[in-house]
């Protein structure tokens, strides 16, 4: 027999540079250097907030003790310090009186009282790095109506003659430029500082026109909504479009914006770690496969331009309409990482790093006793092969043979027991053929296994520089390559697995993956955990990543009723996504939140940034069992529809029978994953094929994506890693309250008793509420929610009253109820003989 010839790769180190001799300090102070400390900034920014106080109380102090003061402030530097600071009567001292007396009797006057405001705006930016508001834009401000109100006041003084009293209401610059113009201009004065303002106005808010109120003509129809001006709605989207926005200054984006991503990078680490070895069978040289071309993903985002309308009554002011790209250069690009700005994500010092002796021990002899036995069974059946090859995984070793010509592949497929016999081995696979490869694939255990640790695959190249929207790290395959995953693309997956086998642990890598690829702002997660103590470590990060029904008290949900209330309620969180999707023109989440994130889509109509929404359930089995339809019926939905808006699905049995991986269900998941199973039929149940049977557990597993059936050995992470991740996460500023899905009432709750509806206590907004639905002939609870912005349990009251009023009809599930009036003028008629 030949002799066993082994490939093997050196990997030589670079060699290191000789070490140079670091470049003498020079005695020159670096400006970068000391404004990029934090510790500078977060003094600097202190300072400035207490010279502010200090400022503004100056400043109050002097308007009621001026005058008593300036006969200390005029002997400063003649009289001795100490007694010109008893006698005066600033809260500031003498310091405090100095600088009042600047600013206040020589300068602004009272307008002298914006400055302080300025200070303090700009020593949050520099101390925090936030602005309270928009600092470039309220100095501006702030800084004209100093000096127009010191003008204004100035013109008052001079007229009335109180000479005395100018230096402290309108200061000496408002005082002296008022004695100036009025000798030049007289009266006219007055109507010079109007049309300064006049300016300052269009100017700031961007006036380009007027018109004259009209009146109108119709006023037997009352407006559904109180008018506004255009002038309003335009000082609105300055001040008003969201608390989170910044001004100008605004810090570069989370990886939210739509951007073209990099080809994707080879990871170093799995490359250097494969090892495959040629046996003794020759082979021909197979040429070299041309390097694949990379990809890149393009958005091209169309420039949409947001007019705000006029309402019924016509505007005082005609402003140019508001586009995109004027707020976009206004306040830049919308950040929703900014909701936390301080979230620091997990490190990779949470997890255990565990020693490289653990890896796979796979040795010269044993491959070349396996490659025996493999071929002596082939060929006590007639069957000879031309080639073989071996591919040493984490877990498995794939022997890869060529059999000779006219070699029946079904006559080697039969033959997996009879190798397994002889191999001595717990279970082998056979894969005939090979997708693209033209060969023959037989998986053998190894003897000694690899544990791949968490850590290991989370600090490769592969998934810290993954693009995807939602990557999954799922574990290694078994040529020692990490695969990673987007959930996003899956969309959904179905998970199943013996006790025992690892289906618990794949889930914690699942969630852990997407814990340190996301903000919290960007993905939130439903867990329902109905044996309660597989996923309660991870409630402590319950005001970060989780979601939950409004009167839900615990962020895990372990109680059947509350499922399938959580079902329910995440799809009608999927209707209002995509009632939001449609009036935005986008197909799917990821082009909605590109808009939103160029300000091409206005709060003010009930947009938002939207987050992914990832639903894990630990076992669907017991759910089945208890809950039935009520729980088929909403999966079978949200798996059907909610790819495009964000939600996706895991779902976990251990039990992948077919009446609880129902034929609705599995239709419409593409993506199943399975560990070890029992039997063969529970393989072709879970993957449509046999194999996970022969699988060897603790976290071996098979993965069935796009018609690929890929085997990986899932990732070890420990109980005490999942509990370091919690607590750092937890630990850290979060929301208020975890995300609120929209209240669901279950289908006995959505029919209102005309005992319990009082039409003598209507709700205020009951006939705006009644017009709305009449005018869109559409009586859903979320159109109120939505238009009128109000709660959903107050929108639900206003249906509830709508129906007892014969407005619209009784609760029909999932579809709206229909509007009984189709005429306003009857709609009229109708409220006023309910008044």
């Amino acid at each position: 027999m030949a002799p066993t010839t082994v490939k093997q790769n050196t990997i030589r180190r670079p060699e290191r540079a000789p070490k140079e001799e670091p470049p003498k300090k020079a005695w020159t102070l670096n400006f970068d250097q000391v404004f990029s400390d934090k510790r500078n900034n977060l003094t600097l920014g202190v300072l400035m907030m207490m010279l502010s106080g200090g400022l503004f109380f100056a400043f109050v102090s002097y308007l009621f003790n001026g005058q008593a003061d300036q006969s200390t402030i005029n002997a400063a530097f003649r009289a001795p310090l100490r007694e010109t600071g008893e006698e005066t009567r600033n809260w500031l001292g003498l310091a405090g009186a100095y600088i009042a007396h600047v600013f206040v009797f020589r300068w602004f006057g009272v307008g002298a009282l914006g400055l302080p405001v300025i200070a303090f705006l700009a020593g949050c930016k520099v101390a925090f790095g936030t602005e309270l508001l928009p600092l470039r834009r309220t100095t501006k401000a702030i800084l004209f109506l100093s000096f127009w109100i010191s003008l204004l006041l100035g013109y008052i003084v001079l007229v009335t003659d109180s000479v005395q009293d100018y230096s402290i209401w309108c200061g000496g610059l408002g005082y002296e430029l008022n004695v100036a113009l009025y000798g030049l201009i007289g009266w006219g004065n007055v109507a010079l500082i109007g049309f300064l303002l006049f300016c300052f106005v269009v100017f700031f808010f961007n006036v380009t026109s007027l018109q004259w109120p009209s009146r109108s003509t119709n006023t037997s129809a009352p407006s559904p909504r109180p008018s506004t001006t255009r002038f309003d709605r335009v000082e609105d989207s300055y001040d008003d479009i969201d608390d989170e926005i910044l001004a100008d200054e605004i810090p570069e984006p989370a990886p939210v914006a739509v951007v073209e991503p990099a080809p994707p990078t080879a990871p170093a680490a799995p490359v250097a770690e494969e090892t495959t070895r040629e046996l003794s069978l020759p082979t021909p040289a197979s040429a070299p496969r041309p390097a694949a071309k990379p990809g890149s993903l393009t958005f091209t985002i169309e420039d949409t331009t947001a007019v705000v309308e006029a309402e019924s009554i016509t505007p005082v002011f005609d402003v140019e309409p508001v586009t995109g790209e004027d707020l976009l250069s206004t306040h830049g690009l919308y950040d929703p990482t900014l909701d936390l700005p301080r979230y620091q994500f997990p490190t990779a010092e949470l997890l255990t790093d565990y020693p490289e002796s653990q890896k796979a021990q796979v040795g010269a002899d044993e491959l070349e006793a396996n490659k025996d036995r493999i071929v002596e069974t082939l060929q006590n059946y007639g069957i000879t092969i031309d080639h073989i090859k071996a591919t040493i995984g984490p877990t498995v070793t794939l022997y890869e043979i060529v059999p000779s010509a006219g070699v029946r592949i079904s006559k080697i497929k039969s033959l997996e027991d009879d190798i397994a016999l002889n191999l001595a081995a717990l279970g082998i696979r056979i894969i005939a053929p090979m997708p693209g490869k033209g060969t023959i694939g037989i998986e053998v255990p190894n003897k000694n296994r690899e544990m791949v640790s968490i850590r290991s695959v989370m600090t490769s190249d592969k998934f810290a520089k993954s693009t995807y929207e939602l990557p999954v790290v799922l574990g290694k395959t078994i040529s020692n390559e990490i695969y990673v995953a987007d959930l996003a693309k899956m969309p959904h997956l179905l998970m199943a697995g013996a006790t025992g086998q690892g289906k618990s642990v794949g889930l914690n890598v699942l969630l852990t993956s997407l814990i340190y690829k996301k903000h919290p702002s960007q993905l939130k997660l439903v867990l329902v955990d109905p044996k309660k103590v597989e996923l309660t470590l991870f409630n402590k990060l319950e005001r970060h990543f989780l979601a939950k029904l409004p009167d839900s008290d615990e962020a895990i949900i372990t109680d059947t009723k509350k499922v399938v209330n959580t079902l329910n309620s995440l799809c009608i969180e999927m209707d209002n996504r995509y009632n939001l999707l449609k009036d935005a023109g986008c197909r799917n989440l990821k082009e909605y939140n590109a808009k939103f994130v160029q300000r091409r889509l206005s709060p003010e109509k009930g947009h938002r940034f939207l987050p992914y929404i990832v639903l894990i359930v630990d076992e669907l089995a017991d759910l089945m069992m208890t809950a039935g339809k009520e729980v088929e019926q909403p999966i079978a939905r949200l798996a059907q529809l909610a790819r495009a808006i964000g939600i996706h699905l895991v779902v976990a049995t251990q039990r992948p029978s077919v009446n609880v991986i129902t034929g609705l269900i599995k239709a419409n998941f593409p993506a199943r994953l399975s560990f070890k199973v029992t039997s063969k039929i529970d393989s072709r149940t879970i993957l449509d094929t046999g194999g996970a049977e022969q699988l060897v557990g603790m976290g071996d597993m098979l993965l069935s994506s796009n018609s690929d059936l890929i085997r990986l050995q899932c990732p070890f992470v420990d109980t005490n890693e999942i509990e370091e991740i919690c607590d750092f996460v937890g630990n850290q500023r979060g929301y208020e309250d975890a995300y609120a899905l929209p209240e669901f009432v279950g289908d006995d709750g959505g029919i209102p008793d005309d005992k319990d509806v009082d039409l003598e206590n209507r709700d205020p907004m009951f006939d705006e509420a009644a017009r709305l639905v009449v005018i869109h002939q559409q009586g859903s609870t979320s159109l109120i929610q939505r238009r009128l912005k109000l709660g959903y349990n107050r929108a639900g009251r206003l249906i509830d009253q709508l129906e007892a009023a014969g407005i619209v009809g009784p609760f029909e599930g999932s579809k709206a109820r229909e509007v009984l009036i189709h005429d306003t003028q009857v709609l009229e008629e109708r409220l006023k003989e309910m008044s």
